[in-house]
């Protein structure tokens, strides 16, 4: 869908004989790319992939987000983009409720929704492109605590926010997974960063003052890891207090070298902005349709679709001896 709107901002100030050839060069797929913040590493790094894909299938990519966690201001951005009359949005929802309306909008003027890092609700969706699955996110981050303080003491979790949906279900499993298999562990509070590394440190460094006997710091938001290392360094706690958590091996390789770190655990972000991209341009061309078992995306090969989720696959463990090997 190309509407009149988007097709006159594009061409504007171009004299009327040139309209034609502007439309004709305008005429490609459009992919509206919407992350939960635009300055977050992990989305940057999710962009690069999308723009790789979008280069290869001769679409044009949109990026846009908040900068930072920001619901309404995504609400904002896909009315926008509503407007414009692109093909595809596919957004990582910031509030699972809140965007969902704007999405059933999106996809009543006949606009392709999907979504990807963390889901709306499904209506308002046709395909979710899932990292990972909560619960191997979730057992992956508690198995890993739970190793490095010999299975007992005190933890706490530091989240992007108290809404963000797919964090509220990594948490719900994680605290599921604790109560099954490590009775002697006990989550002592949990704490939001905004998606801000600064505000990471800083709640960090406040856990630590009122928790003396803490253990480790879990970080599921990736500036809540380096903002929980930095925190710890600082305190002189490290070794003493443990962080691990989910982020990018670029912005915690000096922490894990150090030791303060000692582990990350995440996908590779840029094949989850690759993966998005050819699922959207798929679904708007009719080759992806409710029900398919897999789904073919450019060099990274075939991914198998579990009803309406296409899988990227397991989460990894960047540690001391593998983080080199990755430059994301």
């Amino acid at each position: 869908m190309k509407s009149l709107l988007l097709r006159l901002c594009v061409a504007a100030g171009i004299l009327f004989a040139g309209l034609t050839t502007a439309f004709a060069a305008d005429s490609k797929l459009i992919v509206a790319l919407l992350p939960k913040s635009k300055g977050n590493a992990y989305f940057i790094s999710c962009k690069a992939g999308a723009e790789r894909a979008a280069k290869e299938l001769g679409i044009q990519l949109l990026f846009d987000g908040p900068t930072d966690s920001n619901a309404a201001k995504q609400n904002e951005i896909v009315e926008n983009w509503i407007t414009l009359g692109v093909d595809v949005i596919a957004v990582a929802a910031e509030n699972r409720e809140g965007i969902s309306t704007a999405l059933r909008k999106a996809q009543k003027q006949g606009i392709k929704v999907v979504t990807y890092d963390a889901d709306s609700m499904p209506d308002a969706r046709s395909f979710f492109v899932n990292q990972a699955t909560p619960q191997g996110i979730s057992h992956a981050l508690m198995d890993e605590a739970a190793r490095l303080t010999g299975e007992t003491g005190e933890f706490a979790m530091i989240t992007a926010s108290l809404t963000a949906a797919n964090q509220r279900e990594w948490q719900k499993y994680i605290e599921a997974r604790l109560k099954e298999k490590y009775p002697k562990m006990k989550l002592v509070a949990v704490r939001p960063c905004d998606d801000l590394k600064d505000k990471a440190q800083s709640e960090a460094t406040a856990l630590m003052s009122a928790n003396p006997n803490l253990k480790l710091i879990m970080a599921i938001c990736s500036p809540g890891v380096p903002g929980a290392a930095e925190a710890v360094k600082q305190a002189g706690k490290t070794g003493k207090v443990k962080v691990v958590g989910l982020g990018l091996p670029s912005e915690n390789r000096r922490y894990v070298k150090e030791g303060v770190t000692d582990s990350v655990i995440l996908w590779k972000t840029e094949d989850l902005g690759y993966l998005t991209v050819y699922a959207g341009v798929a679904l708007a061309k009719g080759e992806l349709k409710s029900g398919a078992k897999s789904l073919k995306a450019g060099l990274l090969g075939t991914f198998a679709i579990q009803g309406d989720n296409i899988l990227l696959g397991k989460p990894f463990i960047f540690n001391k001896d593998n983080i080199d090997q990755f430059n994301f």
